[in-house]
């Protein structure tokens, strides 16, 4: 049977129908049902669904050993859960997870027909762009699923011309995967884009000549009108609003990314969360970024790195019976969107592309740190004069907590203040965060509170 007429016979709504043999924990079906069907959309032949499963945050543990390892039961049931509801493309790259990644997503999707899920994963030859390299990475991802072709394959995380020339084109790599998708073992061949507006309008420019079946931006609510406005980052990115017009006058499908920016768009300051849900208490915060891209029609899939279970089930209940934004709702948030952009928060989405740091430093972890207390509103002033009593108390508390928690959520030894400028993590920062200078300034603000308390 081939992939049309399996995803007419499943109904859409169930792309994939779980199988006793399957196992998966056994689930509360009153906790967890999701209304409504699976909003799908069009490329060529295939039928996507709208919410797409990024698989670089599935949940990790230790193993008997004290490694990390992906705890696979989690998996497992993830994408039972998702294929039954709907969800059928699957983002890997071998790179994620300290590279377990594709297999462990592999292994859940394995239990499957094949014809019920697209496998997108990606080139990720950073470290090593030679033919060899690369031709070795992506056997290896078609041996890791275990398949004789891959539907969604990338070059991973293009940023200008001379990265697309060096990585992919002068190496001959570029002529091989366009040989692999002749030949059908790749059934569609894009890149995902990280970098400055003249690297996109390059890469545009050369469509007419690799004709690029689909291409994945990071695209969300802030980044739509204010890419260039967020603190902290590069000053040169293109609006998402720009990329996602290229790419439909030219006919190219787009996949998504970042729609939650690191997951800051799910935990908004108090003020932007209370107005949202002044508007509609029944939907969640994150709920209203998903909604935001499901509007646009060119947009084939919105990928989501759902870790929890409860992750999943809040964005099905988005894209299940899905309901677009209507003119009041974008209005409100491009007010929110413009407040967040001018927002002292460190715009890091905490992909680990920086990762490992040769000193040790956890980068992704004291941004979500500093980021989290400032969205909370805990972030006491050490420069502010405190004459009244009481709130020499209250600044005191505020101070210990900040403190306790900055050190229960990175250890001392992986703490900013380890950080030497040394800039390898720069250049690997998809977000363009000049990450020493944060990491300096975060550090300065601790040394600082520290200080202010021999004064009280």
């Amino acid at each position: 049977m081939d992939r049309r007429n399996f995803l007419k016979a499943a109904g859409l709504g169930a792309a994939a129908l779980a199988l006793p043999s399957c196992g998966g924990k056994e689930r509360k079906a009153e906790a967890r049902k999701i209304e409504g069907e699976m909003e799908y959309r069009v490329c060529g032949e295939d039928q996507v669904g709208l919410l797409g499963y990024g698989c670089m945050r599935w949940q990790m543990i230790q193993d008997e050993n004290g490694k990390d390892i992906i705890d696979q039961e989690s998996v497992n049931e993830l994408v039972d859960y998702a294929l039954e509801h709907g969800v059928n493309y699957f983002d890997s790259s071998p790179v994620y997870l300290q590279g377990q990644s594709e297999r462990a997503t592999a292994i859940a999707l394995l239990r499957h027909p094949r014809e019920s899920y697209f496998i997108a994963t990606k080139l990720s030859n950073f470290r090593d762009s030679s033919f060899e390299s690369g031709v070795a990475m992506y056997k290896a991802s078609l041996a890791n699923y275990e398949t004789d072709y891959i539907d969604y394959y990338l070059l991973h995380a293009v940023g200008s011309e001379e990265a697309f020339k060096s990585r992919f084109l002068e190496n001959g790599l570029m002529d091989y995967m366009l040989e692999e998708r002749k030949a059908g073992r790749i059934r569609k061949l894009g890149f995902s884009f990280h970098g400055s507006k003249e690297g996109f309008d390059y890469m545009m420019s050369q469509h007419e000549t690799y004709h690029w079946d689909f291409v994945q931006i990071q695209m969300n609510y802030v980044d739509w009108k204010h890419a260039n406005d967020k603190v902290g980052a590069r000053r040169h990115d293109p609006n998402a609003e720009y990329m996602y017009e290229e790419l439909t006058k030219r006919g190219i499908p787009v996949v998504i990314m970042e729609p939650l920016l690191g997951g800051s768009l799910a935990d908004l300051p108090d003020a932007a969360e209370e107005r949202l849900a002044q508007q509609d208490p029944s939907r969640s915060t994150a709920s209203w970024a998903f909604r935001f891209l499901g509007q646009f029609p060119n947009v084939l899939t919105v990928l989501s790195g759902m870790t929890y279970m409860e992750h999943l089930e809040d964005n099905l209940k988005s894209f299940c019976g899905f309901v677009p934004l209507n003119e009041k709702e974008n209005d409100i948030l491009e007010q929110v969107a413009k407040i967040l952009a001018t927002y002292a928060k460190v715009p890091c989405t905490g992909c680990q592309y920086c990762m490992p740091c040769p000193y040790g430093i956890n980068i992704p972890g004291i941004f979500s740190h500093y980021n989290k207390c400032l969205n909370e509103g805990i972030m006491p002033d050490p420069k502010e004069e405190l004459e009244d009593s009481e709130d020499r108390r209250a600044f005191k508390k505020a101070r210990r907590e900040y403190l306790l928690s900055y050190d229960k959520a990175i250890p001392t030894i992986r703490q900013a203040d380890h950080c030497i400028g040394c800039g390898q993590c720069v250049s690997k920062c998809p977000q363009g965060i000049k990450i020493p200078s944060q990491l300096q300034k975060i550090d300065r603000y601790v040394n600082n509170l520290k200080k202010s308390g021999t004064d009280l």
